[in-house]
């Protein structure tokens, strides 16, 4: 049996300056929870899926609006796990507009495609003037502590700042070249990527103090060897990572989250409390 779900989330800003959320869902992918673990003007938003993984035929719809001035933090208890297909396609999509003013903070725990599994991904972010986001994707194929190797199967991921930025590729289990070679994973299983973007261009001394933010944290980690940062485009911070297993990616993309937050916006970290659950 396979699942269709929408889940619409529409963020404003109230005269007692809180961030409100209004949601509206049909199927199995809904909010569990709205917190304000730090200021009423900061969202905390936990999704979930309660049959606890897609599968072929499965399709997932996420539309996310944030009127001026708000701010959301959006995240998931959990891994979002991609099973193995008969043939039909698993498909996740969320499309997010972001209101001058308005800050978004994408940041869901990580994606793991299975063996055998045929999957797609798509983020979009529509970024108005003014608006700010910092986001990230954590991919992680199989599970190796397991000793359940992506052996079969493929998945498609789609990262999109129209007319800024746009990340897209599959990556085929079978595709030795990419997934082994040491200008491809290098053997790693787990890809993480990671973005600062803005609605217009970042200011020169800005865009190169978040880039040497991400990459002297980069270099005190574990990862230092397999991580790095750039700016794709003049409103975009990007940093890779490649990891043998979700935890030290997830990690670094912790502690770059964190100290860009406090650069960029001002803001101290404040972590999800369902991190730690």
């Amino acid at each position: 049996m396979s699942w269709k779900g929408h889940l619409a989330l529409n963020y404003r800003r109230s005269a007692e300056d809180r961030t409100v959320l209004h949601d509206l869902h049909s199927g199995p992918l809904r909010v569990l929870q709205s917190l304000y673990p730090e200021s009423p003007g900061i969202c905390h938003t936990v999704l979930v899926h309660p049959p606890g993984g897609i599968v072929g035929g499965d399709v997932l719809e996420i539309d996310a609006a944030l009127a001026e001035g708000s701010h959301a933090l959006i995240t998931t208890p959990g891994a979002t796990r991609y099973y193995r297909s008969t043939g039909a396609t698993g498909t996740q999509s969320l499309r997010a507009r972001v209101a001058p003013g308005a800050r978004l903070e994408w940041l869901p725990l990580e994606t793991i495609a299975y063996s055998g599994c045929i999957g797609e991904n798509h983020l979009q972010f529509e970024l108005a003037p003014g608006a700010e986001m910092i986001g990230w994707d954590v991919l992680a194929l199989g599970l190796p502590a397991a000793n359940l190797a992506f052996e079969r199967g493929q998945f498609a991921q789609r990262i999109e700042l129209p007319g800024r930025w746009l990340e897209r590729g599959i990556v085929d289990a079978s595709d030795a070249r990419l997934l082994d070679s040491p200008v491809g994973w290098a053997g790693h299983r787990v890809l993480a990527t990671m973005w600062f973007a803005v609605g217009g261009a970042l200011a020169n001394a800005r865009r190169d103090e978040l880039i040497e933010m991400a990459r002297g944290l980069a270099g005190e980690h574990e990862l230092a060897r397999t991580a790095g940062t750039t700016s794709a485009h003049e409103g975009v911070v990007v940093m890779r990572v490649l990891a043998p297993r979700v935890e030290p990616a997830m990690g670094l993309l912790t502690k770059v989250w964190a100290a860009w937050r406090k650069e960029a916006w001002g803001v101290e970290a404040c972590m999800p409390r369902v991190w730690r659950t």
